[in-house]
């Protein structure tokens, strides 16, 4: 899926700065002037997608600190950096959050202005005169972007006071509408995702791959239901996901280079990388690479940084037979003198080992960003989320253990699991969507879900209130409202 001119013509607005979300008009698309055809509703909604990546290839599903993947790994047991930046980074790690830190406040500032353009443009594309089934579509993808982005904001923040009306948008109202009741907010998202899913095909191909399909709302909704241990409607969705006709890729790998291009049988939702994209690209590379990291399938070509690792502590947990450290790596090929020397970074004092998640491009188009898909959600994660919410229901059922298994043997190349109790089975399962998951902006989620968020914190030695496991809202979105949008508690 590419992005066409008017996104990237509408990406510096949605990616300025928090002050210019007071209800100017240049916020809005004008039903004047744009949506008079097919072709500019298709564009419309092309641009939306963008949100994903929260109008920048360095944030949303991106690699920079803003991103919601980094702070997957630096606020958990996951990822650590070797940077310092004035101690911004040990505070994701401490948990040291506050109102103006706005590389966890921005994903609701982000977010927010897509949400609310979303709602602003369903009445003006029903207004179009075109195919009514493609229209159906088009807004049912709108409608699955925006369940997405809400559901990312709960995640984070709490319920958050979405726009919903489209006659109250850009305007001072839109500013001032109370935060709704957690039972309100998980009914938005679940009511834009239905809608949606009732209009959109199992999946999408060709031109199209890499847009939402019913088979990815499902997804959302399934991992909605496990933060929330509704363990029977999380089945239900992976149910409904398994009837699609999804498998796991034979090479782990092959998820995470150029192999996936076009997409597999496991891969749900990506991100359709550009290397030349501002809102796109790949920058995975340059973030976990050691600067001294020589990529031997490609003749070198990368520019890295030298900035997350892996945790030693963490890397320890892996089976040394488990398959997929062949992209997490304690030993990685540098040059040194025109020869390639394998570094130990353990015995070289590192901080944890290499994060090789995400292959190179052979391309090179760039020496820091690549065209390789970038995951947002793939069959792996819906297995392991299928066997958990199996086993919280029943125990460890024969097909609990078939899922589970199924990534253990298919990716990790490990032997089948048996006989297990249901606690143990539960350690297994989270340990396993460590060593499958890392790097794929899951485990904020998955801490949070086993109240092992906190904990993790605290025997890392940190001071930490339980406040935390919720971001504050950017200080901004409080102020403009008067006192009616409230601050999460613990914050001032």
């Amino acid at each position: 899926m590419k992005y066409t001119a008017f996104a990237l013509a509408i990406a510096p607005i949605l990616s300025s700065c928090e002050k210019d979300l007071a209800y100017k008009n240049d916020q809005e698309l004008n039903a004047d002037n744009f949506l008079k055809s097919a072709n500019d509703v298709s564009s419309a909604v092309t641009a939306m997608y963008s949100g994903i990546m929260q109008g920048s290839a360095w944030s949303g599903f991106g690699a920079a600190q803003a991103a919601i993947t980094t702070q997957a790994g630096q606020t958990t047991d996951e990822a650590i950096c070797n940077w310092d930046d004035g101690g911004r980074w040990k505070k994701l790690n401490m948990l040291n959050f506050d109102p103006d830190f706005n590389s966890i406040t921005q994903h609701y500032t982000q977010l927010m202005r897509y949400s609310s353009r979303i709602t602003g443009l369903i009445p003006q594309i029903e207004a179009v005169s075109m195919d009514e089934e493609l229209k159906k579509r088009y807004i049912g993808e709108l409608k699955a972007l925006r369940g997405f982005f809400m559901q990312i904001m709960y995640l984070y923040y709490g319920p958050v006071p979405v726009v919903l009306d489209p006659a109250i948008i850009n305007t001072p109202e839109s500013a001032q509408i109370p935060r709704p009741s957690k039972e309100e907010m998980i009914g938005y998202i679940e009511k834009d995702f239905k809608e949606a899913m009732a209009v959109l095909p199992n999946k999408f191909t060709g031109s199209d791959y890499g847009r939402f399909s019913k088979a990815a709302c499902l997804t959302a909704l399934m991992k909605l239901y496990m933060q929330e241990k509704k363990w029977a409607d999380a089945i239900e969705m992976g149910k409904q996901i398994k009837a699609i006709g999804f498998s796991l890729t034979p090479k782990y790998e092959d998820n995470f280079n150029m192999n996936s291009k076009g997409g597999n049988n496991e891969i749900i939702l990506p991100v359709v990388a550009n290397a030349n994209s501002s809102t796109s690209a790949n920058g995975y590379r340059p973030h976990y690479l050691p600067t001294d990291y020589y990529d031997i399938t490609v003749g070198g070509g990368d520019a890295p940084w030298g900035g997350y690792r892996m945790p030693w502590k963490t890397y320890d947990k892996f089976d040394k037979a488990d398959y997929r450290l062949k992209l997490l790596l304690q030993k990685y090929p540098t040059m040194v003198n025109g020869k390639i020397v394998y570094r130990d970074a353990r015995e070289g004092g590192d901080i944890g080992a290499v994060m090789d998640k995400y292959g190179p491009d052979p391309a090179k188009v760039s020496s820091t960003e690549t065209s390789v898909d970038i995951i947002i959600y793939r069959y792996a994660d819906v297995e392991l989320l299928y066997a958990e919410a199996l086993s919280e229901l029943n125990g460890p059922t024969a097909e609990a253990y078939a899922f589970l298994n199924d990534v253990r043997t298919v990716h990790g190349k490990l032997p089948a699991l048996s006989g297990l109790s249901k606690e143990s089975f539960r350690k297994a399962v989270q340990n396993e969507r460590l060593y499958e998951l890392w790097a794929e902006g899951v485990r904020r989620d998955d801490l949070v879900r086993w109240g092992l968020y906190i904990q993790r914190a605290k025997d890392d030695g940190y001071q930490v209130d339980d406040h935390v496991i919720l971001y504050p809202l950017p200080r901004a979105a409080v102020n403009q409202s008067n006192g009616i949008v409230k601050q999460n508690p613990g914050y001032n």
